[in-house]
């Protein structure tokens, strides 16, 4: 199975360098880099001098975490209607509060997965 890797090239203290992350990490990263302000290479050089992990690509990967999970609260979750508050209601009722606030209609899968279909 090929990896689901995207290998994307960094500067890391004026060194250019390689990292192979997920997707999903580099969607992170650069919403990190707009909410901060910083631009990718800032933010890997500070990790980089800052990191106890065994590999650039792990201390990314627990500062995305670290940085999400800081920000998440309970009445953030409250707000997104999931965490706690979702817990007291059927997953469809949650997918249909979050395609009406992407403004779309709920729309159910064929394998009984919910999907959202926005106009």
């Amino acid at each position: 199975m090929p990896s689901t890797l995207v290998s994307r090239n960094v500067t890391v203290a004026g060194h250019r360098t390689s990292m192979r992350l997920e997707p999903a990490m580099w969607d992170a990263l650069v919403e990190v880099c707009r909410r901060e302000r910083w631009n990718m290479h800032q933010i890997c050089t500070s990790i980089d001098a800052n990191r106890s992990e065994s590999s650039l690509t792990a201390a990314l990967r627990v500062f995305i975490m670290d940085y999400f999970r800081a920000a998440a609260t309970e009445d953030g979750h409250v707000r997104a209607g999931h965490g706690l508050a979702a817990a007291q209601r059927p997953i469809e009722a949650f997918a249909a509060a979050a395609a009406a606030r992407a403004g779309g209609t709920r729309v159910a899968g064929g394998n009984g997965v919910a999907r959202i279909s926005v106009p």
